[in-house]
């Protein structure tokens, strides 16, 4: 039996406060069709589908509106046409999933905007061949505005290879992510709030690597899960994967299982300006086969790491990591490993003007055995860490230059030489560090 607790009476009312309109006549000629109008009912007991849809294809043909008086209209395989344009009372006009397969489905449509409805997956299983509760493909247009989703049991939104904007919606409880973007063609994500999904946040991916542009800011992301388990495919507000030319900027983030924004193969990555609490894992990741990445002014407060830009061994190389913020870090993680670093990097990456405090492992770690290729540790701040900055000293590795920084309260020296995991050189400010040619440890003030 479908789920009534949104079934709304008393059209009659509606109308006498002015809410459904006079005449179809009166809306044709405004560009509006009112879908009462056309003989769907508001809080009706009945599937409504067969009505929408044939209103739908009218609508599409004329390139008009429809409007959607408040109430839950109860539909299943809504197929959108080529021309969308439906507007609802925002919170109160809601698409109740019916059961029977998906709930909405636009493949090769022009223009989709939907604009104040709520789309209810209503926590019903959807089919097999369905990925998402709204999915669309080879979408030119699509615009998602100021609506709600809720209930969905996979994606809420699953997208392929569309443009346009999401913006001003709420998403909550979807089983999966709030958000799947593969291959998309200038898709922007903007001022969202998105909260207790199962497997993820905001996910833009390429099944192949490639330029991408995706656009994700000003959301407010929180209580991300990590349902299906693994080692961080899952429990990500922001996951990048294998799509360049991304900018992730101006998000607050809080509670993610793993990784508040991760870019894996993602190269020419901005992650700027981001305010990120409470990670299982590393706050901010840019790691694999990643070229050029630019991590700057983010706040991280709380997670197993902070800015880890890494994986020299899988290409993984060229960036900036500046003017971060990143303290109460902690060595317990979603799995065993090496926790508890403010920053590392690996190769042609410069580490500027960052402060660290509380990072009980590293503050800064520049390389990782024979994984160090040109990095830059100059005007840092690090205070009350394990190590100040962990350095790589194996035979053969790249260049380091480590100066002017400020290290303070660290309880297991400075600047400290490692093989791997184990210490060679306790303190690399004093003469020892003569001894490597390829590293310039200068103008460091450890106290």
């Amino acid at each position: 039996m479908i789920n009534r607790r949104f079934v709304l009476t008393g059209l009659a009312s509606l109308a006498g406060v002015g809410i459904l309109p006079r005449t179809t006549q009166a809306q044709t000629t405004s560009g509006i069709i009112n879908a009462v109008e056309f003989g769907l009912t508001p809080g009706g007991p009945d599937d409504q589908t067969i009505k929408l849809n044939a209103l739908l294809t009218k609508a599409s043909s004329s390139g008009q509106q429809i409007f959607l008086p408040p109430g839950a209209y109860i539909v299943s395989g809504l197929q959108f046409p080529a021309y969308v344009n439906l507007l609802g009372v925002s919170g109160k006009s809601r698409l109740l999933f019916g059961g029977k397969s998906g709930l909405i489905r636009a493949n090769g449509s022009d223009h989709i905007q939907l604009n104040g409805l709520v789309i209810d997956g209503d926590g019903r299983p959807l089919g097999d061949s369905v990925r998402g509760l709204f999915e669309a493909s080879n979408v030119a247009h699509l615009v998602l505005d100021d609506c709600q989703i809720v209930g969905a049991r996979k994606n809420a939104v699953d997208l392929f290879k569309c443009g346009g904007r999401i913006e001003g919606t709420r998403i909550s409880g979807a089983s999966d992510a709030a958000i799947f973007a593969a291959d998309s063609t200038g898709l922007e994500i903007t001022g969202n709030e998105i909260h207790d999904c199962g497997n993820g946040g905001i996910l833009v991916q390429r099944y192949e690597q490639g330029r991408d542009g995706t656009i994700v800011t000003s959301n407010r992301i929180s209580k991300t899960k990590a349902d299906a388990g693994g080692t961080g495919q899952n429990g990500n507000a922001v996951n990048i994967f294998r799509a360049n030319n991304v900018v992730v900027s101006n998000n607050v983030i809080n509670d993610s299982a793993f990784t508040a924004i991760r870019g894996n193969s993602a190269s020419n990555l901005q992650i700027t300006g981001n305010n990120c609490s409470a990670s299982g894992e590393t706050a901010i990741y840019s790691e694999f086969a990643f070229e050029g990445a630019v991590i700057a002014n983010n706040l991280v407060d709380g997670a197993a790491n902070g800015i880890s830009m890494v994986n020299f061994d899988s290409g993984g190389r060229l960036g900036t990591c500046s003017g971060n913020l990143v303290r109460n870090l902690s060595t317990k993680g979603p799995y065993p490993g090496a926790f508890g670093i403010g920053i590392s990097v690996e190769a042609d990456i410069s580490v500027t003007g960052n402060v660290v405090e509380n990072a009980p492992l590293y503050g800064i770690q520049l390389g990782w055995g024979a994984y160090m290729r040109n990095v830059i540790a100059t005007g840092n701040i690090v205070r009350t860490s394990g190590e100040g900055i962990y350095v790589s000293v194996v035979e053969g590795v790249g260049s380091a230059i480590i100066s002017d920084n400020i290290i303070q309260d660290s309880r297991n020296g400075g600047i400290v030489g490692h093989s791997w995991s184990d210490v060679t050189v306790k303190d690399l400010t004093q003469k020892s560090a003569q001894i490597y040619p390829n590293l310039a440890v200068e103008r460091n003030i450890v106290n």
